[in-house]
This record gives C-alpha cells, structure tokens and sequence, in this order.
C-alpha cells in the first residue's frame, strides 16, 4: 500500500517536472522569437530611415542614433538617385526625442556633402536646443551647411581622414546683380558663422578667413580641412571614432544621471 502511494506521489512530480519543462520550452521560444522580431523590426528602422536605438549595452543607456548623409534636402525634391537627408524627417524625430522619457541621448553620424542652408541650419538648431547629451562624429566628410551640424553637438568628434570644406554661401537660379541681394548673401553668412562660432571655439574673423582662401579649391574659394586641421582651428572637439564618441556620449549620460539623482 505504501509503494502504491510513493508511485503515485512519483507520477505526479514527474508530471509536473515535465510541465515546468515544456513551460521553460516555451518561454524560451517565445523569446527567441520577440527576439528576431525586434531586430528585424531594427533592421527595417535602419534601412529606412538610417536610425537606430543602441539599447545593447552594459550601462543600460538608451541611445537613440541619427545619421545626417548625403544631400541635405531643402523645400525641392531632389534627383531620386541622390542620396538625401531629409529634414521633414529629422525635424520631428528630433522632437520626438526631447519629448520622449526612454531616449538617454543622442549619437549623430555625419557623411554629407552640405545642402540647403535653411534646411541645415534647421537641424542644427534642433540638435542644439535639445536637452539629451549629444555627440557627433564626422566621417567621410561634413561639408558646406554640414559645418554647423556638426558643431550643434555638446561634444564632437572627426576621424583622421574625415574632411570639413568651409566656403561662402552659395545660390543656385536665377540671382538679381543688385546690393540688396548682396545684403542678404551677407545676413545669410552672418547666421551661418554666427551659430558655428557660438557652438565651438574657432574666432569669426577665423572663420571667416578659411571661407575666403582663394588658394586651396581650383574653382572655387574655400578651404578644405582634413581630420586633426578641424580640431587644431577650434571646430571639432577632438580626433576619433566610433569607439571614441560612444564611450563619450555614455560619459556624458552617467554624470546627467548621477546629477538628477
């Protein structure tokens, strides 16, 4: 009788041994599976729209990345073949951010040949105004209105062949030879130089000096700065890479955090 009644006692707990396995089982399924939804859903983000949260790491930071590349799209469509950024697109992410509760801070990547100034000018602002920690790297190159992006950041990095070309205003179309289109040339420079000077270190005559080399572009005037030239005249922060600004940003969150608490 009493075998009986271990026997039985025996079943049970293997049953449950088994329940609590097969239950184990699907848990593990089921997280395997949120698992590759979500990076396919990251995957989809980035080939979209070239943003991603960086969520993986040790600190348990939220970084929200915002790739500025190509073309910087003004009021015009572009050629579809181009390589745009677009600022309808930034503009409110970038909102979205500052609103957002999850968003620790911002890494800005930056491949752009320049674009439209108002447009550009735009985007840095918002970058500017934020109140997440930001950094920006320069890779290839942060050309023209890139300039300005580049420097809207609390801290600012340039890789050693990374390029900045600064150089005067630009307009494309039909242009009035009158001085009033020259005054607002002017006014147009003067916000330009006005935000970059005010967001790093380099002095406005300075500033203005390398837009006005006439011996560096053969069909242009302007001055092309590679890689440690960009820190040297006081633009960029410092020389490095991707390593480099992402240790800085979760830095920059930390001492934030630890300063709220």
């Amino acid at each position: 009788m009493g075998n009986h009644k271990d026997d039985k006692e025996k079943d049970g707990q293997s049953r449950d041994d088994r329940g609590k396995e097969k239950n184990a089982q699907s848990r593990d399924e089921n997280g395997k599976e949120k698992k590759r939804e979500n990076e396919k859903q990251r995957d989809e983000r980035i080939e979209k729209s070239g943003q991603v949260m960086l969520d993986e790491n040790r600190e348990h930071h939220k970084i929200h990345l915002l790739t500025i590349i190509g073309e910087v799209e003004g009021h015009d469509n572009l050629n579809s073949n181009a390589k745009t950024t677009k600022y309808e697109h930034i503009l409110p992410q970038l909102a979205a951010i500052e609103d957002s509760s999850e968003v620790d801070g911002v890494l800005i990547l930056l491949n752009t040949m320049g674009g439209d100034v108002e447009a550009g000018l735009a985007i840095a602002e918002m970058i500017a105004s934020l109140s997440k920690p930001t950094v920006s790297l320069v890779l290839g190159g942060s050309h023209s209105i890139g300039v300005p992006i580049a420097v809207s950041t609390d801290y600012s990095y340039i890789v050693p062949t990374g390029t900045m070309v600064i150089h005067p205003v630009r307009l494309s179309g039909m242009v009035i030879g009158v001085q009033q289109t020259f005054d607002y040339f002017k006014q147009i420079q003067n916000r330009i130089t006005g935000f970059v000077c005010s967001h790093c270190r380099i002095p406005k005559p300075r500033l203005e000096e390398l837009m006005m080399e006439t011996g560096m572009l053969t069909k242009d005037v302007g001055t092309v700065l590679v890689g440690r030239e960009a820190v040297e005249e006081g633009i960029i922060c410092e020389v490095g890479g991707i390593r480099d600004a992402i240790a800085k940003l979760h830095d920059m969150v930390g001492e934030k955090k630890e300063g709220t608490k």
